[in-house]
């Protein structure tokens, strides 16, 4: 009988990319995918660290796991991602006593030798590298895939355990990178994103492999060239860059024409003396100067940012001028946090933890009610106008007929949905937009 395994992730694009390639591993094992905990022989959680409530989901979602494994002693429980990387002192795992295996995802090579010894009967010689990132992934979708060039993070970021559950930073190689992304067009994906803790901060190791031809001397500038000579590929992008890489080669990088017209560049904070105790080496006016450059360049791209409310200090004339920052970059999007302190990083040793709960609560609603004001203002700007359409999703209608909605994102990163019908998914359309909502455009396919 096939083995079978549930597989749940939490977290980034990259631990999705993560967990692709931990189907490989599984799947060559001889095991075979299941949505039913109940029914699988295996089941295997990839975690997020980045914040006290993804780790609480976890805990929580191990408890539930337990209740099986009573039901069935021979249940394999197994944990790896972030929360596994950066627990070095073992604490993480004594809260989950049930867990047969443990692991950062930088081990996934040993997870079949660890499954036979739990498992006999699912012995399998088949060997893989020992780097994890050289496993080829079993990609979720044939017209899309995320990229990832890179792992770990040398920022120490004071509230950021990812150099501890990641490592420091290691840069894949430049052919490495392009053998996998012409393979994927090749076989017709049309959209690759990059993945990288900071994407731009990219240092090939083999710079030798760019074309003589290639016009930047910046790595991450001339792997975005490279990636534009290639065939097929029609969308690129990345995330997430970190502001000291936005230098003026990765900025003129961004007009090349596969890049969507989209940056998401963090800020975390729009306060200098914030921005100190994060570590995050930049103050709001080179920010700024990003943000100025980049709209001389690029006058239409849409802008989207991570924010931290609440952080340790933060009074309350410091989060109004993240406020002022906000209002005056006028943001596409941003995904807003609330501080929560994360063992053994810098804030959590140093500073307190001062801003009370409901304070947070509230910074996040004022920055989040902002967003929707703003966005919803941008957003009527698309209306009689034609966006490019990568379809996503096919909606199909109540009554089943072939006829439904198609969803997709714009080279904005715009949501858009217009009437279609499944064949439309996976190709690019155009669409005339007749509606603006904050998160979603709709129209009629020209």
């Amino acid at each position: 009988m096939i083995p079978l395994y549930h597989l749940t992730t939490f977290g980034c694009q990259m631990n999705k990319s993560d967990s692709e390639r931990v189907e490989t591993v599984l799947q060559a094992m001889g095991f075979a995918p299941t949505e039913e905990r109940d029914q699988a022989d295996l089941i295997l959680i990839n975690t997020c660290s980045v914040r006290q409530s993804a780790e609480d989901r976890v805990f929580g979602l191990a408890r539930e796991f337990a209740v099986l494994k009573e039901k069935n002693p021979r249940l394999i429980i197994g944990v790896t991602g972030c929360m596994a990387g950066r627990d070095v002192q073992g604490k993480l795992k004594e809260k989950m006593p049930t867990a047969d295996l443990f692991f950062p995802i930088s081990d996934l090579a040993q997870l079949p030798r660890w499954i036979a010894e739990l498992r006999p009967e699912f012995v399998n010689s088949e060997d893989f590298p020992a780097d994890y990132l050289k496993i080829q992934p079993k990609y979720s979708s044939t017209f899309q895939a995320y990229i990832p060039i890179q792992s770990g993070c040398n920022k120490f970021c004071s509230y950021c355990v990812v150099p501890f559950s990641r490592g420091r930073e290691y840069n894949r190689s430049v052919r490495e990178i392009l053998d996998e992304i012409r393979a994927l067009a090749e076989k017709g994906c049309v959209e690759v994103t990059l993945l990288g803790q900071t994407v731009n901060s990219y240092k090939a190791p083999d710079a030798e492999t760019f074309s003589p031809f290639n016009p930047y001397r910046n790595s991450f500038a001339a792997l975005l060239w490279e990636i534009n000579q290639i065939s097929g590929i029609l969308r690129l992008h990345f995330t997430a860059p970190h502001p000291v890489h936005m230098d003026d080669e990765v900025i003129d990088a961004l007009a090349l024409p596969a890049h969507v017209n989209y940056l998401h560049l963090p800020v975390q904070a729009g306060d200098d003396e914030v921005l100190r105790r994060m570590n995050r080496r930049y103050t709001r006016e080179q920010y700024l100067d990003i943000i100025c450059r980049l709209r001389k360049r690029l006058p239409s791209i849409a802008v989207g940012t991570d924010i931290i409310v609440g952080f340790c200090g933060e009074t309350e004339e410091q989060f109004e001028r993240t406020v002022d920052l906000y209002k005056e970059v006028g943001f596409d999007i941003s995904y807003t946090a609330v501080y929560s302190p994360r063992s053994g990083t810098l804030a959590a040793k140093a500073f307190p933890d001062d801003v009370s709960r409901a304070e947070k609560r509230r910074r996040w609603n004022v920055l989040q009610e902002l967003m929707e004001r703003i966005v919803l203002e941008k957003n009527q700007a698309y209306v009689g106008r034609t966006v490019s359409v990568l379809v996503e999703q096919f909606l199909s209608s109540p009554s089943g007929a072939e006829k439904g909605l198609c969803t997709g994102h714009s080279r904005e990163t715009k949501v858009v949905q217009f009437p279609g019908d499944r064949s439309f998914v996976g190709t690019i359309q155009d669409v005339r937009i007749r509606h603006a909502k904050e998160w979603v455009l709709t129209g009629e396919r020209v």
